[in-house]
């Protein structure tokens, strides 16, 4: 059975050597083909040795690539029954691969898996772990409602359900995920350790602002913009449920100060720092309490610019293996 393999390369290309590595190694001993898709239009500088199972396109863009552009142009060009989509700074676990396939390969009624991701830190010459699961899935296998960074599909289901929305920054993982389940079929994590997300130092006060300029908050609000009159609007403005409530926080703000002045403005600020306080208890730190707050008001204002302007107009696929 052929696999294909799609990395998206956007800002993440340093640690590319060690994720193809893991790949080649993961592989080893089938038949794949893989793609790397360039998604900025300044290229991604000079790439590592690729073996001849890769090839490499660079669309005309003069915008970044939007992730699920990206990976339907890699999808379009990698063939393969089973396709990985995993990002350039993801480096999966040897044997996850084959013992994932090993499950799930003869069930058609599964679209997809995925397994644990633990994150990892470049910190200057150190590399240190960070959280042991990001997305909170356990070790046990069970059905997902989405996958993301790591995510291994059937063609013919991904097919069926029209690949990923190339008009969203963001949440295109999840969007997915609902037409998906949608259409019938089942998304599960297989268990176990499937890969480890290498990133520099997080938290950090650069990222909320790394976010904004790349429109990776924006998609909470094109997503909404999108599912405007079809179904699945209620699933999306429910997992947006926390950025509406730090909308509605910021927004009270207005009825405090022309209703009671000064006064109501004191008021009001109770608010917010009474959640600055719960959060600064709860992270132990005033410092990462802080950093929530601002990541959440930026994602919040970024839902709205997001719901305005809408997401990008998709490129067309191209290529072939």
């Amino acid at each position: 059975m052929t696999l294909g393999v799609v990395v998206p390369c956007y800002r993440q290309e340093r640690f590319l050597p060690r994720t193809l590595a893991a790949l080649e190694l993961a592989l080893d001993g089938r038949d794949w083909c893989g793609v790397l898709v360039i998604s900025a239009p300044d290229g991604a500088g000079e790439l590592p040795p690729l073996s001849a199972h890769w090839q490499v396109l660079r669309p005309p863009v003069t915008h970044p690539l939007t992730p699920g552009a990206a990976r339907n142009l890699g999808f379009a060009a990698c063939g393969g029954a089973w396709v990985l989509f995993v990002d350039a700074d993801v480096e999966v676990e040897p044997g996850w691969l084959e013992r994932a396939l090993e499950m799930h390969a003869g069930d058609v009624s599964r679209a997809g898996f995925w397994g644990r991701l633990e994150e990892w830190f470049v910190d200057g010459g150190r590399e240190r772990p960070g959280v042991r699961d990001m997305y909170r899935i356990g070790d046990a296998e069970r059905d997902s409602d989405y996958l993301a960074t790591l995510a291994f599909y059937r063609r013919e289901a991904l097919e069926r359900a029209g690949g990923y929305e190339p008009r969203l920054n963001s949440e295109e993982d999840f969007e997915l995920g609902l037409r998906l389940r949608r259409s019938g079929f089942r998304l599960s994590s297989t268990g176990g350790l499937a890969g480890r997300h290498w990133s520099g130092p997080r938290p950090s006060f650069s990222e909320i602002g790394r976010r904004w300029r790349t429109g990776l908050c924006f998609g909470q609000g094109q997503v909404l913009r999108l599912y405007l009159g079809r179904p699945g609007l209620g699933e999306h403005v429910r997992r947006q449920g926390l950025y509406f409530a730090i909308l509605a926080l910021w927004l009270a703000a207005v009825p405090a100060v022309l209703l009671g002045g000064a006064r109501g403005l004191a008021t009001w600020a109770l608010a917010p720092l009474a959640l600055f306080t719960l959060m600064t208890v709860r992270k132990r730190s005033a410092r990462l309490a802080l950093h929530a707050l601002l990541t959440w008001s930026v994602h919040a204002a970024g839902l709205v610019v997001g719901f305005a302007r809408g997401g990008p107009a998709p490129p067309a696929t191209e290529g072939a293996c």
